[in-house]
């Protein structure tokens, strides 16, 4: 009998050793079956279990209705913002899931409160500090401009009273827009400018979202131009989901992801390259997740004090100046993870150190905006978001 329990008990012992030992497996609420595999970022649980998407089962009245529950009871129009949000993910096929839906409702929340075009304080002050800036510049007297704003526009006001009334980007956005085609000097003064870079309730940029649709068709009609489909609810909510969850995020923890939100994709990545990069070169650099210089949005031809710090160590890194710039320049692409450029520089860091290096790194960089009313910094952004992103989980646990 005693050898009996004996043999029981080890045999309980090795049940349970095995079972601390398996990987831990996907995991639904109430008892679900899995669904489908979420990012690795996206996938871990505080608990230390698997999420994966929602069942294949749930319908699209289902799905929205989760979607619902998921935002804040506050928040106004919680079924029109479900059905969104649904749509979009539909459209650009996202799984369907608690994890998914919770990035973007953080990321909405902490962008615009839920404002599908949020009102952005002191926008009459820049404005006129911006004509004040190009009337100087280009030589147009102050008089001739004040004479301009104030004729009447295409929608019955002048230009005057429309920029005393202005509070959201998308009024700011038309203004300009009008002032170029409508008034006498706008093209000269204002050369196809538009002040507003990013909008709408996600605070997508104009030319992510213009890059988007090109490479993949906008699935809604767009009555004017792309750029004002940001400033709707049902275009704010396509772009910003794309922006953040469709495309291969090589992390383990969402909190790279919303960084990588905030200062462009791949930034943690390539500032856990910098890191590595200085620590190894000893050379100081600023860690912000950029490697080449910029120029209206494109590699400038000026080398980046990463890409000076490299070509001094073409040498040992035993490549030439142009393989160099050739692996630099898929720094916004997941390609750069794989390419010798980066393998080298982490094996000749990792062996001055002496243990292996981060692959991810929050981006230092400061924020500036005249929408921010307080120092915030990419660091701050991200962890404000994460924060956001656990308190949606646990309404979804109610």
């Amino acid at each position: 009998m005693r050898l009996r329990r004996i043999h029981f008990a080890l045999l309980v012992a090795a049940l349970l050793a095995g079972c601390g030992s398996a990987p831990p497996q996907p995991s639904q609420p109430s008892g679900e079956p899995p669904g489908p595999p979420l990012p690795r970022d996206l996938a871990r649980r505080a608990d230390g279990r698997i999420a994966s998407g929602w069942p294949i089962a749930v319908d699209e009245r289902d799905g929205k209705a989760r979607i619902a529950r998921l935002i804040s009871p506050g928040v106004k129009d919680r079924a029109g913002w479900a059905e969104d949000l649904y749509a979009a993910f539909s459209h650009l096929r996202i799984v369907h899931a608690n994890e998914t839906y919770c990035a973007a409702i953080a990321i909405i929340e902490q962008e615009s409160d839920f404002q599908a075009d949020p009102a952005v304080p002191g926008l009459p002050g820049i404005v006129r500090r911006e004509l004040d800036r190009r009337a100087e510049r280009y030589g147009v007297p102050k008089m001739l401009i004040a004479a301009a704003l104030k004729t009447n526009s295409s929608t019955g006001r002048s230009y005057d009273q429309r920029i005393d009334a202005l509070r959201t980007e998308k009024q700011l956005s038309e203004l300009f827009d009008d002032m170029i085609s409508e008034l006498p000097l706008g093209r000269q003064l204002l050369a196809d400018y538009n002040p507003v870079h990013t909008g709408g309730p996600m605070q997508v940029g104009v030319s992510f979202a213009e890059q988007h649709a090109q490479e993949r068709r906008y699935p809604y009609p767009v009555p004017r131009a792309l750029r004002d489909e940001l400033f709707t609810r049902r275009g704010g909510v396509y772009f910003g989901s794309a922006m953040l969850l469709d495309y291969p995020a090589p992390y383990d923890d969402i909190l790279y992801r919303l960084a990588d939100y905030n200062a462009g994709r791949y930034s943690s990545r390539n500032a856990a390259f910098q890191a590595a990069l200085a620590r190894w070169s000893g050379r100081p650099l600023v860690p912000d997740g950029d490697l080449l210089r910029y120029q209206n949005g494109k590699p400038s031809e000026v080398p980046s004090q990463v890409e000076l710090t490299l070509r001094w160590h073409a040498t040992a890194l035993q490549m030439s100046a142009t393989e160099i710039r050739r692996d630099l320049l898929l720094e916004k692409a997941p390609e750069f993870g794989a390419s010798a450029l980066h393998a080298r520089v982490f094996a000749l860091a990792e062996k001055a150190a002496g243990r292996p290096l981060p692959r991810q790194m929050l981006p230092r960089i400061d924020l500036d905006s005249p929408k921010f009313e307080r120092k915030l910094t990419t660091e701050g952004f991200a962890r404000r978001v994460a924060q956001r992103h656990q308190a949606c989980l646990a309404r979804a646990a109610l």
